[in-house]
């Protein structure tokens, strides 16, 4: 039976994420929506992708949905599992393409958050995850697209601790640093898409999903997003057979994707 259900937000997110990934390049693919966002394109528009696992693990067949990088799921009939620390070189070593990474806190100039909200490193209100393998992500990635939910608590001036770096300051700062890789290059979230001014390195609204006007995305955000001149385009939507794949095929028990009752 088809089901006829527009996508929900997050279902909407591991679409717009998918369609990022182009046929035929290495995706470095983290826990959550990145996992959805990986297979969804290799069982559509871009089959010969190479998954490859924060874990290590390299190009597994395709089975049930993986519950984290660390999963039985993500080893399945690989043709080959190396250690955390060689797949981060596989991205110094410029042999991926594209990573995923999400956050907690996320700046204009695309800093990432994961350590801690609110004081200091040592007197924190609520401590999270760390790093993992964040910083290695966003410092040596050459194409970084960051990913997670939109609201003013996210969408911050500034970061309470900047787990991974983006643009640092905007401008030249984070090349003046000596980051070898090239920073983020899009954030999706459940309001839109957004890019980087290319020379003052700010976000600034690509399109925006569909019902969500610039007013509402700014009040989402807790600083200004920049606009590009003329009309902001609508992000498509997943055809139904899209959303038919990734409710049966990719995600079916709604790990990822369900929405919280």
């Amino acid at each position: 039976m088809t089901d006829n259900r527009p996508a929900n937000p997050l279902e909407m997110i591991a679409y717009v994420l998918s369609q990022q990934i182009q046929d035929g390049e290495v995706v470095y693919i983290g826990t959550g929506l990145p996992m959805v966002a990986g297979i969804l394109a290799k069982k559509t528009h871009a089959p010969n992708i190479t998954l490859v696992y924060e874990s290590g693990a390299q190009n597994p067949m395709l089975g049930d949905m993986p519950w984290s990088v660390g999963g039985p799921a993500t080893w399945r009939k690989s043709p080959m599992i190396l250690e955390m620390a060689y797949s981060f070189g596989q991205l110094y070593n410029g042999y991926v393409d594209k990573a995923f990474l999400g956050y907690a806190q996320i700046d204009m100039y695309g800093n990432v958050n994961t350590h801690m909200i609110g004081g200091d490193f040592h007197n924190y209100k609520n401590r999270l995850t760390g790093s993992g393998g964040n910083n290695d992500l966003s410092s040596l990635a050459s194409h970084l697209i960051l990913v997670g939910l939109q609201n003013p608590q996210k969408f911050v001036k500034q970061c309470d601790f900047i787990t991974s770096p983006g643009f640092l300051t905007g401008g030249n700062s984070r090349k003046e640093a000596g980051l070898v890789g090239g920073g983020p290059m899009a954030v999706i979230t459940s309001a839109g898409v957004y890019d980087f001014e290319p020379v003052s390195k700010r976000m600034r609204i690509k399109s925006l999903h569909p019902g969500v006007s610039p007013e509402l995305a700014q009040l989402a955000s807790g600083f200004e997003l920049l606009r590009q001149e003329g009309e902001i385009p609508v992000t498509p939507v997943p055809t139904k057979e899209i959303i038919e794949i990734l409710r049966r095929e990719v995600d079916p028990r709604g790990v990822f994707t369900s929405m919280p009752s």
